[in-house]
């Protein structure tokens, strides 16, 4: 369980992966993970990790299809 929890924990500070990924992977949903790093963290880390994620668009995958927007050049042509 700590090596999941190690692992867990990578994946949420990391922001190239979102919370889809580590449900895919770990099968641990969003709210799990936010009290998976609540236990582990410290308060003051914690905090900074809440502040990171919060609004970010690409710790979900659905947020970050709808924030890509179709460039077509010949417009700005």
């Amino acid at each position: 369980m700590i090596n999941t929890t190690d692992n867990i924990i990578k994946l949420a500070w990391s922001d190239k992966d979102s919370f889809e990924k580590i449900k895919r992977i770990h099968g641990v949903s969003e709210s799990e993970v936010i009290k998976i790093m609540r236990k582990n963290l410290r308060l003051k880390s914690f905090k900074i990790w809440r502040e990171r994620v919060n609004g970010r668009t690409r710790k979900h995958e659905k947020k970050r299809i709808l924030s890509t927007k179709y460039y077509n050049h010949e417009e700005y042509i």
